[in-house]
């Protein structure tokens, strides 16, 4: 993980998949640039007060960079902001894999008041 910190951009972007490599090599969008300052900003900030990091964002298409790990980035799933703590195992991947949007759908038990027709059955 250091070797990575400490690689120049260029030979890094090398290293990642086609994907995420012309992400990358075309140009960070204004929101993901304001979002990589936070992060280098709040780094900065973490080390002098030792606190634990935590940056909000709806930026779900961000690749994780080897600078970015340590920290705890709430990402926004579409309905609330999930915390996603970075991992060195995460680089090279989108910030938007790890806050998951939909969830399983789970149905009621069937019995009385299921269904319409269960108002109806007789109390015998």
């Amino acid at each position: 993980m250091e070797q990575l910190q400490q690689m120049p951009m260029d030979n890094f972007v090398a290293l990642l998949p086609s994907k995420a490599r012309r992400k990358l090599l075309r140009g960070l969008s204004p929101e993901n640039r304001k979002l990589l300052e936070a992060i280098r900003n709040l780094k900065r900030a973490g080390k002098a007060s030792g606190g634990a990091p935590l940056l909000k964002t709806h930026c779900r298409d961000m690749v994780i960079l080897p600078e970015m790990v340590g920290v705890t980035i709430a990402v926004h799933n579409g309905k609330e902001f999930v915390p996603v703590e970075i991992k060195p195992e995460m680089v090279g991947h989108l910030l938007g894999e790890f806050a998951v949007t939909i969830k399983k759908v789970v149905h009621g038990n069937p019995g009385i008041g299921a269904s319409r027709s269960s108002m109806y059955v007789p109390l015998k």
